[in-house]
């Protein structure tokens, strides 16, 4: 049942991206730099912990930003068909909860 349910109301969510933005300007290319100039620096000295930090940084910087520009909608449906996917993922929720308590 929490599958279904489950299953169902992510079917009824729609993603989109929208234009990549970093502050007030357009600004991929500044995302870039601090991943770029740690990969250098790795290529020079693997062992480089400066060099780890600025990779580790540019690509959590470049995962901040994707998730930041995603907009997220419910689809329209009907009352009758959201009702019955909570009570699905709920009621399947409640039964995994009971089991896992234990009788």
């Amino acid at each position: 049942m929490a599958a279904a349910g489950g299953y169902l109301i992510l079917n009824q969510v729609q993603v989109t991206t929208s234009f990549w933005r970093f502050g007030q300007y357009g600004g991929f290319g500044l995302t870039l730099l601090p991943l770029l100039a740690g990969i250098g620096i790795l290529f020079y000295n693997g062992k480089s912990v400066v060099g780890w930090l600025l990779t580790s940084a540019g690509a959590a910087i470049i995962f901040a930003s994707i998730l930041m520009n995603m907009d997220i909608y419910f689809r329209q449906t009907t009352l009758f068909n959201t009702i019955a996917m909570l009570v699905l993922l709920f009621g399947g929720l409640g039964l995994v909860a009971r089991s896992v308590r234990g009788a």
